[in-house]
């Protein structure tokens, strides 16, 4: 079934797809077309979790990025997902993880580079540095836009349209690669918002590995400032980092470890505050953080402990 229906939150006329529902699988909703000031086109699939349209219990939210590569195969840029609402399930049944509603924001296209990179990170970089990041963004960086869209506007729609529960503990933010930036970007500019988030495969060189250098003292010396000015006490959040080994994810070590240090010396707690993983032999791809996206999701949605 396909109708039109106005957004007033949004400001927008989005075409909203109801896809049928799998008996304790969840259902999808997805609305095409998304006008968001400053930004190219968005779009949402939204996961409600089993039962949700059975009573009325009130929900936490769990955003997360790349939205076409969540749950169907045939919409992936590569014919393979995380298989967010079945890591979810696998959360919830280990009865530590409430249910939750999962958005998925589509990635623009061409446009995911420049509205995935920290702002924080690209306005301060001179030089080389900034000259690789450049190169990559075929355009005006639009990340502070996309974060106000997200924690403004979008989440307004969402608390307004579905019965969530809107607190900062109960709204989670993840991503990978240029994602996981993004979601280290919404954590530590929003904490009021976002009081979870989970930052896979996070992309530290901000551009081609090979152009910024293996392990760029510069940039590692501005994650950790960024980290040490913006991060913060932990007051209740959590924050999930991990990698791989292997292709992309080989270059991320230097620079895991140093923002690794800034966070245990501002007073976070290893296992409780935060977490940071590595994933011997993992790879930068879509199969790899769907294999441990389960354990992502147990260990930052948990109950409190």
């Amino acid at each position: 079934m396909i109708r039109r229906l106005a957004l007033g939150l949004l400001g927008l006329l989005a075409v909203w797809l109801a896809v049928p529902a799998v008996a304790n699988a969840g259902r999808l909703l997805e609305y095409e077309r998304i006008a968001a000031t400053g930004l190219p086109d968005q779009r949402l699939t939204i996961w409600l979790p089993p039962g949700y349209d059975r009573g009325q219990r009130r929900y936490p939210v769990l955003y997360m990025h790349d939205g076409h590569n969540l749950f169907d195969p045939a919409k992936s840029n590569f014919n393979k997902v995380w298989a967010a609402d079945k890591a979810m399930l696998a959360a919830m049944r280990t009865g530590r993880v409430e249910p939750h509603i999962i958005v998925g924001i589509w990635a623009p296209g061409a446009d995911r580079f420049r509205q995935y990179l920290p702002r924080s990170i690209h306005t301060p970089a001179t030089g080389s540095l900034r000259a690789a990041m450049d190169a990559m963004t075929g355009g005006p960086v639009v990340s502070d836009a996309y974060l106000d869209w997200i924690a403004g506007p979008l989440k307004q729609w969402v608390d307004a349209s579905f019965r969530t529960r809107p607190g900062r503990n109960d709204t989670a933010i993840v991503g990978s690669s240029m994602g996981g930036l993004m979601s280290c970007y919404a954590f530590l500019e929003r904490p009021a918002v976002f009081g979870r988030a989970g930052c896979i495969s996070s992309h530290w060189p901000a551009a081609d590995p090979r152009a910024v250098g293996e392990a760029n003292p510069d940039l590692i010396a501005r994650w950790d400032q960024w980290f040490a000015a913006r991060l913060g006490q932990p007051d209740g959040r959590r924050l999930w980092l991990d990698h791989g080994t292997a292709t992309l994810d080989a270059f991320y070590a230097p620079y895991q470890t140093a923002i690794d240090a800034r966070i245990a010396a501002s007073g976070w707690q290893r296992g409780k505050d935060w977490e940071s993983r590595v994933y011997p032999g993992a790879e930068h791809e879509e199969n790899a953080w769907a294999a441990r996206l389960p354990e992502v999701l147990g260990w930052l949605l948990r109950k409190p402990d």
